[in-house]
């Protein structure tokens, strides 16, 4: 999925890379230890490790108890012609769930979008 950004490469990428900026939007709460991030969503704890990075480009996590060929992934990506930023998820969902998963990330972006003023 690909969501235009109002906002520069730098704060975009903070708010995908850091406990502190995931917690704004996308958990409850968030913290890390190592490269291994817990994600608190109403009590609930999930945990994933962060596989790679690439500053100001892209951050790449895989769940701990879900398939081992399975990740999410938030990469920025600038359009030659408009300059606009653009954020593209990857992430995984079996076929029945599909739609469940798409409307979860789009009610997570507005949520970043809101944080970051958009």
């Amino acid at each position: 999925m690909e969501f235009i950004m109002n906002s520069s490469e730098r704060i975009l990428y903070n708010r995908l890379s850091t406990a502190s900026g995931l917690s704004e939007w996308f958990a409850d709460d968030v913290t890390v230890n190592d490269n291994i991030f817990t994600f608190i969503w109403e009590g609930v704890e999930e945990k994933a490790e962060l596989i790679s990075k690439k500053d100001l480009n892209y951050v790449k996590f895989r769940w701990l108890e879900g398939e081992d060929e399975t990740y999410f992934e938030f990469r920025i990506q600038t359009h030659d012609l408009t300059q606009e930023i653009a954020l593209i998820i990857t992430d995984f969902a079996v076929e029945d769930e599909k739609d469940e998963v798409i409307e979860l990330w789009e009610t997570q972006i507005n949520e970043l979008k809101h944080i970051l003023g958009a």
